[in-house]
């Protein structure tokens, strides 16, 4: 009797709504996590924890402090999470730990199988997808404007609570004009089922990591399950090796916007045999392709024809436009990229309603990020990558267990209620 007590006083939270929250805790299966207990510590089940940030998240609690405070205050919660009612709540320290030292891996295992079982209900069905990342501001002074910091942007002054964390870029258009804001932290990449609007695949990184040197790896996990039709991205991602890895490997239709920083310098044409012909109207010379090791890419160089062949230059002994380059001595000269899709960029086609309808797609994966921010993972309480990566890792099983648990009970209309679907207590 007494512990029935313990277990159940008198609150104001109707069975129905309990039942619910116990219903849908029961459907994961978090059993992976208890392979790997902490050593030197009284033991605590880590797949208990595991519910309570999750419960957090669908809560809207901020802090682990009111997480704490919430499970001491309604016990009937805690014993659903899976704590013994006859100990105390686990401390705000337990949770920390937990973020800070599980391996991201165990975590990504638990959402995996959530993306699969989802996948075999049909719920997620893979014709389109999308990418995207979204920014993860650190928790260091520098991000607050209010803060007086010396060199707040500077790049050499790493903050020192959080060596992890670097400067990343947010640009927003607004009218026709772009506004763009650094900060420090990660980004959050995902790929996306854009007609069920859930996430596929997910990893943080700091935040000066590009999305195009992500993407790949993600698309290669996801062409064993999936036949998608068409992948969307914006211009971030458009890379040869992306393009290729889209039509080869996937199958599919690469829906990427160009990217202005690919096009050809104004001052140079290409001839009919794809040879550039300098700002003189001559054809210029090759000098065979180099590997750039900055830039991780094969190029083609290409040189001046008068400085680069004696029997061109007893015929045209002076560029008619005097160019500086050839005052100086060296003459002109140009490195194009090489690209191994060249013949699968000529046939995408970009500006037709087929790539319009399909690139509007994308807006998916913004209110993906939308509800993801919502349960707390834009504004992290953690610091270093490791707890940043493992908290928006729970944010996003959070988002699939959701969908999971409202196919399981058949309210298929209902898979992207992250916050409504277990009503507010």
């Amino acid at each position: 009797m007494d512990r029935q007590q313990i277990l159940f006083p008198p609150e104001e939270i109707s069975q129905d709504r309990l039942k619910k929250y116990e219903s849908f805790f029961n459907l994961l299966d978090f059993s992976s996590l208890e392979l790997f207990p902490d050593v030197g510590r009284r033991p605590i089940s880590k797949a208990s924890i595991l519910r309570a940030l999750i419960f957090k998240n669908l809560r809207s609690l901020p802090t682990l402090s009111d997480l704490v405070a919430e499970l001491s205050e309604r016990p009937r919660f805690s014993f659903i999470l899976g704590f013994e009612p006859t100990r105390e709540i686990p401390s705000v320290e337990r949770f920390s730990h937990f973020l800070r030292c599980t391996d991201n891996n165990l975590l990504q295992t638990i959402r995996e199988s959530l993306v699969k079982k989802l996948i075999d209900c049909q719920v997620i069905k893979g014709k389109y997808l999308s990418f995207d990342s979204c920014p993860i501001k650190a928790n260091v002074k520098q991000n607050n404007l209010k803060t007086n910091v010396k060199g707040r942007f500077l790049k050499e002054r790493q903050p020192k609570n959080d060596p992890d964390c670097r400067l990343g870029v947010t640009v927003i258009f607004l009218e026709g004009n772009k506004k763009v804001s650094f900060f420090w932290g990660y980004r959050n990449h995902i790929i996306n089922d854009t007609e069920s609007e859930l996430p596929l695949t997910e990893v943080t990184l700091p935040a000066n990591i590009r999305g195009s040197s992500v993407v790949i790896p993600q698309l290669r996990l996801l062409k064993d399950n999936l036949s998608p039709k068409a992948v969307m991205g914006d211009s971030e991602y458009d890379s040869a090796a992306t393009i290729e890895v889209i039509v080869n490997e996937l199958r599919a239709k690469p829906r990427i916007a160009k990217n202005p920083r690919g096009k050809q310098s104004a001052d140079f044409k290409l001839s009919s045999t794809g040879i550039p012909i300098c700002i003189a109207g001559f054809e210029m010379l090759s000098r065979g392709r180099y590997w750039d090791k900055k830039q991780k890419r094969f190029r083609h160089k290409f040189v001046c024809p008068i400085r680069g062949s004696k029997r061109f230059a007893k015929e045209h002994p002076y560029c008619p436009w005097f160019h500086p380059q050839f005052v100086k001595g060296s003459g002109c000269y140009k490195n194009l990229r090489v690209d191994v899709d060249e013949n699968i960029r000529r046939e995408i086609d970009y500006g037709s309603e087929s790539f319009k309808k399909d690139y509007n797609r994308r807006v998916s994966s913004e209110r993906i990020f939308s509800r993801l921010l919502s349960v707390s993972m834009q504004e992290p309480t953690v610091k270093g990558l490791k707890a940043t990566a493992n908290l928006c890792t729970i944010a996003h099983i959070t988002v699939l267990a959701i969908a999971y648990f409202a196919s399981f009970v058949k309210e298929q209309s209902k898979i992207r209620f992250v916050k409504s679907f277990l009503p507010n207590l």
